[in-house]
């Protein structure tokens, strides 16, 4: 694993290809899900060349640093110190620092922290310059079978039920797959939660992409909840589920040759008076 840092050259300031990092630019670097191997060449450039790591567990950060033979100080970035992490980020910038900013994995801001420095340093006229990478949501839903000319990115659900299914069913209308994250502590709720909105339709989990025991499970949420049920479930799942079809039902909503019967008395069954069905 380490192998990666040690085939990588030391930045030496840089050449016409790979000019060096400028001063006072805040890098969003995508790192590794599991497999270190997806951590890209600029990636390893940018976390060697910068001045400070802003890391969302600077304990995680400090051991992929450490694999890739790498020595920076770390700064803790996350969801409870954002504000006062941002202004300092900022002070650092503002003194002409380089700074790499990272998640425990994936692409920062994407279920992550980052969104709100990423604002605050545009505002406040500085750089921000992603280093593309791994993404738990791209590499998932690539491999799903599902369609990916469109889909809709949820990321985690609200925690309260009622929440969570107001927004699912808020969503149960849309054409493209649904892509969620979801702990593997609340997956089995959350396909319950699917067989209710979403009942027949096929829905693909994936765990621990790019480790060692990666898997794809497909079916409907039942079958995939009771595929679940005699097993111990480990590991960050992304979760997605397909678009509605055409031939779904259409849940009561009249269709357009019954919009235009209903819009003409006459054309009722009854001669113009209402049936009622029970």
């Amino acid at each position: 694993m380490s192998a990666i840092g040690q085939n990588t050259a030391p930045a030496t300031g840089g050449d016409s290809k790979h000019p060096p990092l400028r001063p006072g630019t805040l890098y969003l670097v995508a790192t590794p899900l599991g497999n270190l191997e997806d951590l890209t060449l600029r990636a390893i450039r940018t976390l060697r060349e910068c001045d400070l790591v802003a890391a969302e567990d600077t304990r995680r950060s400090g051991l992929l640093l450490k694999l890739l033979g790498i020595e920076k100080p770390l700064l803790s970035y996350f969801r409870f110190n954002e504000a006062r992490r941002a202004e300092e980020i900022l002070g650092r910038l503002r003194q002409g620092q380089k700074i790499a900013l990272v998640t425990d994995a994936g692409s920062p801001g994407i279920s992550d922290p980052g969104q709100r420095v990423v604002r605050e340093a545009i505002a406040a006229g500085f750089r921000v310059e992603p280093v593309p990478g791994p993404c738990a949501l791209v590499a998932a839903l690539t491999a799903s079978g599902l369609d990916t000319e469109e889909f809709h990115f949820i990321g985690f659900l609200p925690r309260k039920s009622g929440r969570r299914l107001r927004k699912l069913e808020s969503l149960s209308t849309l054409p493209c797959p649904l892509v969620i994250y979801e702990s593997p502590y609340r997956v089995a709720k959350l396909l319950g939660e699917l067989a209710n909105v979403f009942e027949a339709r096929q829905v693909v989990l994936a765990r621990e992409l790019t480790k060692k025991f990666e898997e794809f499970l497909r079916g409907t949420p039942a079958e995939l909840l009771a595929a679940l049920a005699s097993r111990s479930i480990k590991g960050e799942f992304v979760v997605m589920v397909a678009g509605r079809s055409d031939d779904e039902e259409d849940d009561g909503e009249p269709d357009e040759n019954e919009a235009e019967q209903g819009d003409d008395p006459e054309a009722r069954p009854g001669g113009g008076q209402t049936t009622v069905e029970l």
